[in-house]
């Protein structure tokens, strides 16, 4: 229906007459609920309008990219591509993570270098009906197959959008992703392609092992034990030394 026919015109403080207008479009619907219950919003508490928060908060510098592996891809180790810093998400140029002919179905599985905190996670898919329709997230669950994804529980479970620019994100439960030393992402359909396209899959949040060492660092160097320590006259001059 066009935007620009059939609009209703009604008094703002009263009931518009009549019936509403049908969406006669249900996927289109369907979409846009969707993309109501998404957040464009940053992890700061300013205006973004004059920072680029969105590469601050990335955890693509966390993946541990030599550990992750899909099932069901195309290329073999194609899937490494789609992971990379937020400002080369829409890069479509190299590579990208494909599914089988006449099967949509992809299980990623993504390490963790340290431990982290994901807010929420981005997918730019392919076109043509490619992108994926649907994710599910297992979290500290290593060697999940297709079996296993189908009959588990998920932690967590969207229904996707296709997000050809990039600017959406999917919120997490943020209290149940927290010490995620890996995630398994489960991509069951597409919007109708015979294969599944991915151009892009981007996390942001924290990274929490290593604020933790520097904080149990800092409380060592506080609270220091005399034994574990070289002296200046023990060691010739210099600073202190932990051992």
């Amino acid at each position: 229906m066009s935007n620009h026919t059939n609009r209703v015109e009604h008094h703002p403080l009263r009931s518009p007459p009549g019936p509403q207008p049908r969406v006669t479009n249900r996927r289109h619907h369907r979409g846009l609920q969707r993309v109501k219950s998404l957040k464009m919003a940053c992890l700061h508490d300013h205006s973004c309008e004059d920072h680029d928060c969105s590469s601050d908060w990335s955890l693509y510098k966390h993946i541990d990219l030599s550990k992750v592996s899909a099932l069901n891809e195309a290329t073999p180790g194609s899937v490494k591509s789609v992971f990379k810093a937020w400002e080369e998400r829409l890069n479509s140029s190299g590579q990208h993570l494909e599914s089988n002919e006449g099967d949509p179905e992809l299980l990623v599985f993504i390490p963790f270098t340290s431990d982290v905190k994901i807010k929420s996670i981005s997918i730019v898919g392919g076109s043509d009906g490619t992108s994926p329709s649907k994710m599910r997230a297992f979290i500290n669950r290593e060697g999940i197959d297709f079996s296993d994804a189908q009959s588990m529980q998920a932690i967590q479970e969207w229904d996707l959008v296709e997000n050809m620019q990039g600017v959406l994100e999917y919120q997490t439960r943020y209290s149940k992703f927290q010490s995620v030393a890996n995630i398994t992402l489960h991509f069951p359909d597409n919007f109708g392609g015979d294969t599944t396209k991915i151009h892009y899959i981007g996390f942001k949040g924290e990274a929490t092992q290593l604020k933790r060492d520097v904080v149990a660092t800092i409380v060592y160097e506080l609270m220091p034990n005399p034994s574990d320590h070289k002296t200046r006259a023990e060691s010739g001059g210099g600073l202190s030394h932990v051992e």
